[in-house]
């Protein structure tokens, strides 16, 4: 059998710091005692005025709950979350313009590009002086002369002749002219070979150039081509007229 709880005996309890968690079932238990103490019959205070007082400490509870609830809810968290969400999306907006860049490079890149080089022409080739060198190899002359002729297709031009001969000094002075040594220069390698004194050497050049023997007329002019072979020898054909035009007409003729 229950007992009737005394009014004067329940003090008000301070609002309790604790958790909503912890707070919660004390809430309950004021309720459920205020309906025990309605249904156990009378007590020193009116029932009405018990009830009363007890509901007005279960509304301050609920109150007190209600009022720290949307504190707990609010979290530095979740405030932080939105600024988080926007950065993300202006990073990824500022990387198609890192993209983009290498094709704009590419592109004046490929603006830029140098034209393809082409061959200059070859230099024009040393024209010898007047006179006949009676101490220089003429054999090694020669043939450096021919490995020219192979790298860059000039003739070869060889000249026997003598310091003492008229006729020789004669075409000296043609092939000094300007028009006369541009055509010597850019298409024949002139070799001069002296005869006139007594190098058996140089005879046995003449003879193996000009191989008809007999008496010969200086200067005798013999185009050779790169690879060696007589394409033209005057002490076969006669020499032309040992002046500008005749000189160059030879030269033209057999300069291709």
């Amino acid at each position: 059998m229950l007992r009737p709880v005394r009014a004067d005996r329940r003090t008000t309890s301070p609002r309790s710091t604790a958790p909503l968690g912890r707070r919660l079932p004390l809430v309950a238990a004021a309720v459920v005692a205020a309906g025990l103490t309605a249904a156990c019959g009378p007590s020193s205070e009116p029932a009405g005025s018990a009830a009363a007082a007890t509901a007005g400490q279960s509304a301050q509870a609920l109150s007190g709950a209600q009022s720290a609830t949307p504190t707990a809810e609010t979290s530095p968290t979740a405030s932080a979350s939105p600024s988080a969400s926007v950065s993300a999306p202006a990073s990824a907006s500022a990387s198609p313009t890192a993209s983009r860049a290498p094709s704009g490079s590419a592109s004046s890149g490929g603006g830029s590009a140098k034209p393809a080089r082409t061959s200059a022409a070859p230099a024009p080739a040393k024209v010898p002086g007047p006179g006949y060198d009676s101490s220089a190899d003429a054999q090694k002359q020669i043939d450096a002369a021919l490995r020219a002729a192979k790298s860059d297709g000039r003739m070869v031009l060889l000249d026997f002749g003598a310091n003492w001969c008229g006729n020789c000094k004669a075409a000296d002075k043609v092939f000094a002219q300007s028009q006369t040594a541009g055509i010597l220069g850019a298409s024949y390698h002139l070799v001069k070979v002296d005869i006139g004194g007594n190098s058996s050497a140089n005879s046995a050049l003449l003879r193996k150039y000009s191989p008809s023997g007999g008496t010969y007329t200086m200067p005798v002019l013999v185009v050779v081509s790169p690879s060696g072979t007589v394409r033209t020898d005057t002490h076969v054909t006669g020499n032309p007229s040992l002046t500008a035009d005749g000189i160059n007409a030879f030269l033209r003729k057999w300069a291709s």
